[in-house]
């Protein structure tokens, strides 16, 4: 892998990022057994994961009664990443990522161990919740960027975005599987189970990385100790329009686009009055078009920063759509294509944002990524919390879906206008086309 000015990974043109893949089957990565490594044990974290979410809200709701201590508790998991996410990547790209995910992985392992140990001892209180919960957004912190900036070195340059399309697979089928082994044990055996479960699944990625053979590993230079490197990142960032566009469209979809457990369970509770019980149906619903979304990313073998734009203009539209849905049925069915368009945003960001960074940034550059991304969720929940408490659940969700669509429609104007392009209308032989074209084609037609 080029260590130089991203000779692997620079785009070729602003509005069309594109990777050299040599293999555009599904599960391309998944040959490689570093990669197949590191997916098998996150299979299994990311449904303790999911497990410990649930589970977690639930105690925290039974300790309290209250929505806003869980509130409070979501908060302090992400506020971490909003504000120290720019010195994980610091850490990230200066040492060896697999050593800081060997132990970021079993820090966040013992955090779930500590929790299953007070809950099953009777001794829990919600404020060891709220500190378990800020414990771990502090090792996040580092994971995150760690984690995202280490499969471009398992699998390299040419499966990078399959890889990050099976990671979100991945995720996403965890979030299938979790939630429901979580309520399963709940109510069985209790929160502290499930707790334990969380704690112990740490060990499948633990023992992953271990088993890692390090010289199939793509070498990338680490960033030397020095003054100056958070900067030195954020400047990186904002001299390259195909880095910080892509971020900031991400920032505002993530901040204002992503707040469905606001928006769902008001609409459960509030407008069609259907319980508890399609409250999870919706989720569901949400996990497998997310799931699907991944699934179709990873059998694309390029990261098009017109298919960013045009998945996010989508998806504000079908936010808006949906917002105003006269029947429970139309409004579940349109959360499978929100849940794909989201993924498919999410994830043609992260993998065009990846190729287009020199490998030594990485790390800082993805925990800029994930900051505006996560970090957002404090700053956004609370504000569409208070619209959809205000005016209602319909206007709530269809705010989010404005807010979305017009930054997507803005910034793909801006890519455009940088990478020469300009907005095309034909309408001979009666179909209306519109579609960017190269400025000087532009003018040859005309």
């Amino acid at each position: 892998m080029s260590t130089g000015n991203g000779a692997d990974s620079a785009p070729a043109r602003i509005s069309d990022t594109t990777d050299t893949t040599t293999d555009t089957s599904t599960f391309a990565s998944l040959k490689v057994r570093n990669y197949r490594l590191f997916f098998t044990g996150a299979i299994v974290s990311n449904t303790g994961t999911w497990m410990a979410r649930i589970t977690q809200d639930w105690l925290v709701l039974s300790l309290t009664g209250s929505a806003a201590a869980v509130g409070i508790t979501t908060a302090l998991q992400f506020l971490p990443m909003l504000l120290f996410a720019l010195y994980g990547g610091v850490i990230a790209d200066r040492y060896p990522k697999r050593r800081l995910l060997l132990l970021s992985q079993g820090a966040l392992g013992l955090c779930g161990l500590a929790l299953a140990v007070l809950t099953l001892s009777g001794h829990v209180q919600v404020w060891h919740v709220y500190l378990i919960a800020f414990l771990l957004g502090m090792v996040t912190v580092v994971d995150n960027p760690a984690r995202q900036s280490f499969v471009s070195e398992m699998v390299g340059p040419a499966q990078l975005r399959n890889a990050v399309s099976l990671n979100s697979a991945n995720f996403q089928s965890a979030r299938l599987v979790g939630p429901a082994a979580a309520g399963l044990l709940i109510a069985s055996v209790g929160s502290g189970w499930a707790f334990l479960v969380n704690g112990l699944s740490f060990l499948a990625p633990v023992a992953a990385l271990l088993m890692m053979r390090t010289s199939e590993l793509h070498r990338v230079d680490r960033a030397p100790r020095g003054k100056g490197q958070l900067r030195e990142g954020l400047r990186y960032v904002a001299g390259r329009p195909e880095l910080i566009w892509p971020i900031t469209l991400v920032g505002f979809i993530g901040t204002f686009g992503f707040n469905f457990p606001i928006w769902l369970t008001a609409f459960a509770d509030d407008v069609f009055h259907v319980g508890p019980g399609a409250y999870g149906f919706l989720n569901t619903l949400m996990a497998v078009g997310s799931l699907v979304g991944a699934l179709l990313s990873a059998r694309r073998g390029t990261s098009r920063l017109r298919m960013l734009v045009g998945a996010a203009v989508a998806f504000g539209v079908l936010e808006i759509a949906a917002a105003f849905s006269p029947a429970f049925w139309l409004f579940a069915l349109l959360l499978v294509p929100i849940g794909m368009l989201g993924l498919t945003v999410n994830v043609t960001a992260n993998s065009s944002v990846q190729m287009a960074t020199d490998p030594v940034m990485r790390g800082r550059v993805m925990s800029l990524y994930m900051m505006v991304f996560v970090g957002g969720t404090p700053l956004g929940a609370p504000l569409v919390g208070w619209i959809t408490d205000t005016y209602g659940a319909r206007v709530g969700f269809a705010a989010g879906g404005a807010v979305s669509l017009a930054a997507a429609v803005l910034i793909g104007l801006v890519l455009a206008r940088v990478g020469g392009l300009r907005l095309r209308v034909d309408l001979r032989r009666g179909h209306p086309h519109v579609r960017f074209v190269p400025r000087e084609q532009l003018t040859t037609a005309a």
